[in-house]
């Protein structure tokens, strides 16, 4: 089967307030030293996939650049980065490799870099179409400059765009934010992530959430009774114009959704690179899977080469097929955990099942179980009722 690959870019121009990734503002001086450290990481994956006990895999048919902002590197480092990917993976032809880009980031040297390096999707971070909104947790960006975005895209031929919008930011209402929606429609992009507000104590709105205050604007953030209900619009209004949901936060026309991302939720084999980077592969050495990352620190990434693996045994890698499948409308089919689990793979899960049917958090007939709307407004909680136990980590140098 082949691998998606994944890039991590930790650079921005800014950190949006609300931001709890890996991700910040560092100089300049840094990224070539970046760059190269992704590049011998590359060039070791196979011998990194053998350490941890993974099957190693060189076909590749998604390659996903992530960040941060990948486009805030010169176009000569992101150009290295795909020629060392091309020397040491059989990229196939047609593979989907997309770039994400924060808005008000590309410039004519930027496209034309990604027609020499196969670019054919491009996923850009709007959050908000009102340019209050956009500033309010630090976006650079104005309305004005995505539509102006979008038509440089397509005028180099990449029409597979998508968009993402996050409904709660400060100063939302229900005008605003059908603004939003009515002006994500009029560009006609094939795909749409739609994201609700998560208060997270590591970011900067997060703490000033929890603690009251009125920085960054804190105090204008919509209550979680309004998030969903702005979530709910955007999945009525998306789904009416034939930009249907297919996982809790994507939707896309038909043909268009993100096979990088799919690999993810139906857990196929991928692997990542750079800071905050994370790996799965099929096991070769008697778990069902092996997963591994690395270290989230920028400092410690570019000092040394030490990863943490995950084991997954079989009753962990049962447990994941339900609550990354349950992210997908389509939802999870009993006969395909039979067929890789047997039989006994629903049967040990059968109670929990029951009780978020009785909940209303799941529907549920003979042969697959789905999320409800309920359920997809509550998804982490289900989710965590399918976990057993922490899994093991090891730590490896």
């Amino acid at each position: 089967m082949p691998l998606g690959l994944y890039i991590s870019v930790p650079f921005c121009r800014t950190k949006c307030t609300y931001c709890n990734f890996a991700s910040d503002v560092f100089s300049r001086a840094v990224f070539d030293r970046y760059v190269s450290r992704v590049r011998s990481e590359i060039e070791q994956a196979r011998e990194t996939a053998q350490q941890m006990g993974g099957r190693f895999e060189p076909r590749v048919d998604t390659i996903y650049l992530g960040g941060g902002t990948p486009t805030i590197l010169e176009v000569a480092q992101l150009e290295r980065l795909f020629v060392t990917i091309s020397q040491n993976f059989a990229v196939e032809r047609g593979a989907e490799i997309t770039v994400e880009c924060a808005p008000g980031t590309l410039n004519p040297n930027t496209l034309e870099s990604f027609a020499r390096c196969g670019v054919n999707r491009v996923s850009l971070g709007v959050q908000s179409f009102v340019d209050r909104e956009a500033a309010s947790v630090g976006r650079l960006h104005t309305r004005d400059i995505v539509f102006a975005d979008i038509d440089r895209l397509r005028s180099a031929g990449i029409s597979n765009l998508n968009v993402d919008l996050i409904a709660g930011l400060p100063h939302q209402k229900p005008e605003s934010w059908n603004k939003s929606l009515t002006d994500l429609i009029g560009t006609d992009v094939p795909h749409a992530s739609v994201y609700m507000l998560e208060v997270d104590e590591e970011s900067r709105l997060g703490r000033e959430l929890i603690a009251g205050g009125q920085k960054y604007h804190a105090h204008f953030v919509p209550d979680d009774d309004l998030i969903a209900d702005l979530y709910e619009t955007a999945c009525e209004r998306l789904n009416a114009e034939g930009i249907e949901q297919y996982e809790i936060s994507n939707f896309a026309r038909a043909g268009f959704e993100s096979k990088h991302n799919l690999k993810y939720w139906t857990r196929q084999p991928y692997l990542g690179f750079g800071v905050d980077a994370h790996s799965m592969l099929r096991s070769a050495i008697g778990e069902d899977a092996v997963r591994f990352s690395n270290t989230d620190t920028l400092k410690k990434y570019l000092a040394a080469d030490e990863k943490e693996r995950t084991v997954i045994s079989r009753r962990a890698s049962i447990e994941e097929m339900f609550f990354l499948g349950l992210r997908l409308n389509q939802g999870v089919n009993f006969r395909g955990a039979a067929d890789c689990y047997g039989e006994e793979a629903s049967a040990t899960l059968r109670p929990v099942i029951d009780e978020l049917v009785g909940e209303d958090l799941l529907d549920c007939d003979s042969e697959i179980i789905r999320l409800t709307a309920r359920g997809r407004l509550l998804s982490n909680e289900v989710f965590e009722r399918f976990i057993s136990g922490k899994p093991e980590l090891v730590t490896i140098k």
